[in-house]
């Protein structure tokens, strides 16, 4: 099996939800999760823009969907999505109860204003 640089399969997700907006009392439109360490992040999309944020610190370049029925991966450096990749350790989604966005008691009444 060939491997892809920046994608481990064997590590599982850091947990259910946005790791630095829970740690810091924010919420989430979308869930990504980091290919090389499991690290789940917020998307573009949320306020924190979290994801992004991990891959350019810590230089992981790619991430898959956290979000339920999606599978694709996206590459940072290149802006671009990738053809194929492995099936990551799971879970490989956030739960399906899980709100969008999340977590339910923590998305403020404007929240549609608040997205980039």
């Amino acid at each position: 099996m060939s491997t892809i640089p920046g994608i481990d399969p064997s590590v599982p997700p850091s947990g259910a939800g946005c790791a630095d907006c829970d740690a810091a009392g924010g919420w989430w439109l979308h869930l990504r999760r980091c290919a090389q360490c499991g690290h789940v992040g917020c998307c573009d999309s949320s306020p924190a823009q979290h994801a992004s944020a991990h891959a350019a610190s810590a230089g992981h370049p790619i991430v898959q969907s956290y979000e339920p029925g999606e599978d694709w991966f996206w590459n940072y450096p290149v802006e671009s999505y990738l053809d194929h990749g492995p099936t990551l350790a799971p879970p490989v989604s956030h739960p399906v109860d899980q709100t969008v966005p999340g977590p339910a008691d923590r998305v403020p009444p404007n929240w549609q204003a608040m997205l980039h």
